[in-house]
């Protein structure tokens, strides 16, 4: 008889606690945390933001912020040896060539003033000695594997030249280069269109049935667990409250936690009221275009690029319109255009039965009445003003005293969920979803009848996703707002959108009544976004192979 082949775990944490500094919210960012990663296997770390699963990457990588957090119990086990007992030169040899790390932003990630190329080539450089030919053979054949095109070209580029998509592949290419035996991915897909996250999750499960990778994945979203897992650890403020086959916890979650995170992932169904047939119109966009223009000299030939053509709708008060598509697609630009932020280059803009002209006047001519909420709340809102100024603000500029202004402030804080204490601090004492709530208060201080809302949840925990939402619908329903709501996420866009218009380089390639566009799509492109929504019925599939 053959005795069974023993697995041993490519990395082990055993009873980790990470110490945070003093005056934190919480002693410990991680708190007697065990889990164990498997060869060839995905385990998905699941939490908000700040329950501590990235502090355990970074412990694994050695990327603590030392002397301020440091391990204080436990191991991290990882070729039979603990990596919190090694030293930073020890640490170095093994990063990259053993422990490989996709992060969740690639441009703070990558150098900007690097050509891809040469940054790929560090990393060889730095665990081995081989030719130039030999490295560049290396480097094109590692952006080829990661799906990039044209990768002899793509290697003198630098990465602003590429999408968000290109860069996150670029990251991966920069972790398995030299084939570590464990990858990290922390929240590699958070930010991404539905169509390049699925080919990243895609990716990823290719390149590690091909090179018997272990993969520990950091997300809040359970969609993506149930397309990659095959165990599962929650975590929630620093400990483990649950753990176990991705089949187990997906189908019968234990709980209430993984239940709430679960619960909270957007299901595409609307929860409020449909907008009356007869509503007031707000706006009519007819025949808009913009194009881009750069670049061009003596020698070389400017570059345009038709970034809204030919677009038209109408929207009333109550209403929301949903504006989805992948990034490039024109539907930012088009927000931008909606505020005045953009000039348009031929078209109508009709607002309130008034066309408004392109430029300066604009802007002047809304009076404030069109408004929009930014997908990043902390790089709109002034880092050196306390929040009851940045509200009151809008106000007083229109010639609001201050008292009375500073008054709706406070009144719009308590609206959007916020203690009216909050108008003494400053943007970063604040988390993300808070500093949403915030950019919420200060566009309806402006009494709008239009919302324009670029990507509000997109970078945000589903949990907290779940309640802005909730905040977006119901302040549609009490100023009867009519919105407009920029996504690439069709589930969001299926609970919060009475129509939606579908974008692809520019044009409105479908529109329609959300549920008619969603569940019968028409055009291949829009059939091409809702297969790539993840699902918590791809566990089906996961399970399969667990």
């Amino acid at each position: 008889m053959t005795d069974p082949v023993v697995t041993s775990p490519v990395l082990e944490v055993v009873g980790l606690s990470i110490k945070l500094p003093a005056g934190a919210e919480r002693k410990l960012a991680v708190d007697n945390t065990s889990l164990v990663v498997m060869p060839g296997q995905t385990l998905c770390i699941v939490g908000e933001s700040g329950s501590g699963k990235s502090m355990i990457a970074n412990a694994t990588m050695g990327l603590l912020a030392y002397p301020n957090v440091v391990p204080v119990a436990g191991k991290i086990l990882f070729d039979g040896k603990d990596l919190l007992q090694l030293t930073e030169q020890e640490m170095r040899t093994l990063r990259g060539r053993r422990l490989g790390m996709i992060f969740q932003e690639p441009m703070t990630a990558l150098n900007p003033v690097m050509r891809i190329g040469q940054q790929l080539e560090e990393i060889i450089d730095a665990h081995e000695n081989t030719t130039a030919a030999d490295k560049r053979r290396r480097i094109v054949a590692a952006l080829a594997d990661v799906g990039l095109p044209d990768p002899e070209l793509l290697i003198d580029s630098y990465p602003f030249r590429l999408s968000g998509g290109q860069r996150q592949r670029v990251l991966i290419a920069c972790a398995l280069i030299l084939e570590p035996a464990l990858l990290i991915a922390d929240e590699p897909t958070t930010a991404l269109d539905v169509t390049t996250q699925a080919q990243i999750l895609a990716l990823i499960r290719d390149l590690q049935h091909r090179r018997g990778t272990a993969v520990l994945f950091i997300t809040h979203d359970f969609g993506v667990v149930a397309q990659i897992a095959d165990q599962v650890v929650v975590m929630q403020t620093g400990q483990v409250v649950e753990s176990g086959s991705a089949k187990g916890v997906l189908s019968n979650p234990q709980h209430p936690y993984t239940r709430k995170l679960i619960a909270a992932i957007p299901d595409g169904q609307r929860r409020d009221r449909q907008a009356s047939e007869r509503s007031r119109l707000v706006l009519e966009v007819k025949g808009l275009h913009k194009t881009y223009r750069s670049g061009g000299g003596l020698f070389k030939k400017s570059r345009h690029v038709e970034a809204v053509k030919n677009i038209s709708f109408d929207l009333s008060e109550g209403q929301t319109l949903g504006l989805v598509g992948e990034s490039g697609s024109g539907k930012s630009t088009l927000g931008r255009c909606l505020v005045g932020l953009a000039a348009f280059d031929s078209g109508q803009i009709i607002f309130n039965g008034d066309a408004l002209k392109a430029g300066e006047r604009f802007k002047r001519s809304l009076s404030g009445k069109v408004q929009m909420v930014f997908q990043d709340p902390y790089a709109s809102l002034n880092p050196r003003h306390r929040i009851g100024a940045s509200i009151a603000g809008g106000p007083i500029a229109q010639g609001v005293a201050p008292k009375l202004a500073m008054g709706q402030a406070l009144e719009l804080l308590q609206l959007v969920g916020l203690d009216q204490a909050a108008a003494q601090r400053y943007p970063h004492e604040f988390s993300g979803g808070q500093r949403q709530r915030i950019a919420i208060a200060r566009a309806l201080a402006m009494k709008p009848e239009l919302l324009v809302a670029d990507e509000p949840v997109s970078a945000l925990d589903v949990s907290v996703q779940a309640q802005i939402l909730e905040l977006f619908m119901s302040v549609r329903k009490q100023f009867n707002l009519a919105i407009v709501f920029i996504t690439h996420d069709l589930r969001v866009a299926g609970q919060m959108c009475d129509q939606v218009a579908v974008m692809q380089r520019g044009e409105v390639v479908e529109f329609g009544a959300t549920h008619q566009v969603l569940s019968s799509p028409n055009h291949a492109y829009t059939r091409q976004l809702v297969e790539a929504v993840p699902r918590l019925a791809a566990s089906v599939a996961v399970t399969a192979r667990a």
